[in-house]
């Protein structure tokens, strides 16, 4: 670069000289009115959304008229003796009822540890989880990462027909709506409340809705009997009934226990040799 005074005086003159001047101050204007611009739509979309939520929110169904509690059980015929001699099932009606204390530990963490990792501290929505599925959607473009609670999955269960929706528009009222009834409702009942409908009332594949129908499906026990291991092959169900169905498709089921098993040892529900042994279970075999 030439430093010479008259360089240097060139340069000058050139920076004050009224076209400059003129030019800087039109790129001032233009920035202005884009600022003001991106401020006015920024504020008019936001008013918009604020608007549709609220909308939403006021056609949501009343927390006092909801019912949470599962339904649609079997029926179980006894003789004169009184020994049960055959269950009788119907679509949707194959459930057996269990209380939480009657559903191992080890089954409860492995559906929190894969479904709802910050169950027992949010109030009904995950804000981090809903974050998360939001940047991953905007990095991958894929906006079908789920970010639901448990809380939400019992309300979509039992008061939104499962989550059924064939259109976004749709989609969104029941998840905006979903989303505000989780927040009533987990102030109305206890986090063990929550847990112990979840999961008498999911689906797990093969007409068997609730843990209890499962573990006698799959396994022909109690689910009070179930060992870490089955525990995952459970939980590893309940985002696909049909694909990690562990009879149809053991080899899915088994990718899916290994990451609910992997969930559950760096959340801290089990150890490393809990984790090994549950691995080295021929669960599949039996």
């Amino acid at each position: 670069m030439n430093y010479s005074f008259k360089n240097t005086q060139q340069r000058d003159d050139k920076l004050t000289s009224p076209r400059t001047r003129i030019s800087h101050k039109i790129l001032v204007y233009i920035y202005r009115i884009l600022f003001l611009g991106a401020f006015v739509a920024f504020f008019a979309g936001g008013s918009i959304a604020y608007g549709v939520i609220h909308s939403l929110v006021d056609t949501a169904p009343s927390i006092e008229a909801i019912n949470v509690v599962p339904n649609g059980y079997a029926t179980t015929v006894y003789n004169n003796t009184g020994n049960a001699i055959q269950t009788l099932v119907g679509k949707d009606a194959n459930r057996e009822y269990v209380i939480l204390d009657q559903i191992p530990t080890d089954l409860r963490s492995a559906f929190v540890a894969i479904e709802d990792e910050r169950f027992w501290s949010h109030q009904g929505i995950d804000a981090q989880g809903i974050l998360r599925a939001f940047f991953t959607g905007l990095s991958g473009g894929d906006f079908n990462q789920g970010a639901s609670t448990l809380t939400q999955q019992l309300l979509k269960n039992q008061v939104f027909n499962g989550g059924q929706e064939t259109t976004f528009v749709s989609k969104l009222r029941r998840k905006v709506q979903e989303q505000y009834l989780s927040i009533q409702l987990e102030r109305r009942l206890t986090k063990e409340q929550i847990m112990e409908y979840y999961l008498n009332t999911i689906n797990l594949g093969q007409n068997t809705l609730g843990v209890q129908a499962a573990s006698k499906r799959y396994f022909n026990k109690s689910v009070a009997e179930l060992s870490l291991s089955e525990a995952a092959v459970l939980a590893g169900i309940t985002q696909n009934p049909s694909a990690y169905n562990p009879i149809t498709h053991p080899a899915a089921n088994s990718k899916k226990r290994l990451t609910v098993l992997t969930y559950m040892k760096d959340q801290g529900y089990i150890t490393t040799k809990n984790y090994e042994d549950a691995l080295a279970d021929d669960v599949y075999g039996r």
